[in-house]
């Protein structure tokens, strides 16, 4: 089997499986599992649908990274059920939700799914470095948009994005992303900047929207050669578009190491940390056949063994 690589945008999952899916269902002690359920049936047909072989949780270490706030106060303030100063905010997060996250760690390490995070970086940035640097196809799996920036043909790394549900999954690639917003991936966080995104706290540039933005950036080919034509007399940019520009200088200054992903992390490799799929035997099926009675998993916990069965073990040298 070609060797492909699926990275989990895992907080975005297992918000859509909580929302998703009612939180009547629960454990004997009245503890919710939808969470856990609605995420293990996410893996068990991705990584079969889309025949991953690879395959890594990406985790939030820190949701609202302090050096992001510094740049850009606004960035997830809204999200922010309690501020921790000179420590890691906490995010609003339902109380059925947050009970389940250990489950959801317990059951991943028991089915040897790969679960990496990195200090003072969001699982954005995890995905970014990992699809930047993989030595074989990759799919991203996520609700996020601003994970389209990842998108390279040569390299195929493309999107399975979930915004839409399970049910109507859509597959983006460079094509997908000129086709919706008129701009190239690479070109997306600039688009994203100057459009602004109230999700994460982005103001935008005022008087900016999607089609403006997407015209200027196709003129100037970034927001850095935009400033820059805007900085020069002459009629390049249109004095209402500079007056724009020149009234969110600071904002345009900070907001772009905010929103583009960080691809050089110093992340572990795709063997240190098990993403090889491979089926799950021995005691840590064992274990997970026993919590998936114990926490009412059972038939999500099924699935999944069987989607990992379907796993070709890897060869080892003699």
């Amino acid at each position: 089997m070609p060797q492909r690589l699926m990275l989990l945008d895992t907080a975005s999952l297992y918000f859509r499986a909580f929302y998703g899916l009612p939180d009547t269902i629960r454990r004997p002690d009245g503890t919710p599992v939808n969470a856990v359920r609605g995420l293990l049936d996410m893996i068990a047909r991705l990584s079969t649908d889309y025949h991953a072989t690879h395959l890594v949780a990406c985790w939030d270490d820190d949701w609202r990274p302090q050096w992001r706030v510094d740049l850009l106060p606004t960035y997830k303030a809204h999200r922010v059920a309690e501020a921790v100063p000179d420590g890691t905010d906490v995010e609003v997060v339902p109380e059925g939700l947050q009970a389940q996250l250990p489950m959801i760690r317990r059951v991943l390490e028991l089915a040897g799914i790969a679960v990496v995070g990195a200090a003072q970086h969001e699982a954005d940035d995890v995905v970014g470095t990992y699809a930047s640097h993989a030595a074989f196809p990759v799919d991203v799996v996520t609700g996020d948009r601003d994970l389209f920036q990842v998108c390279d043909n040569e390299r195929g790394v493309r999107v399975i994005y979930t915004a839409r549900g399970m049910r109507n999954l859509e597959v983006i690639t460079e094509e997908t992303v000129v086709a919706k917003y008129k701009v190239l991936p690479q070109q997306y966080a600039d688009y994203a900047t100057l459009r602004g995104d109230a999700s994460d706290g982005l103001p935008g540039v005022a008087g900016i929207g999607e089609k403006t933005a997407a015209s200027l950036l196709l003129k100037f080919g970034t927001l850095e050669g935009l400033l820059a034509a805007a900085d020069e007399p002459g009629p390049a940019v249109s004095a209402p578009v500079r007056a724009k520009l020149s009234a969110a200088a600071p904002y345009l200054e900070a907001a772009p190491a905010v929103v583009r992903l960080v691809r050089n992390l110093e992340l572990p490799t795709l063997d240190q940390v098990g993403a090889r799929l491979q089926p799950v035997t021995g005691d840590r099926r064992a274990e997970l056949e026993q919590l998936a009675g114990e926490w009412n998993l059972g038939g999500s916990v099924r699935r999944l063994l069987a989607a990992l069965d379907l796993q070709e073990q890897p060869a080892h040298p003699s």
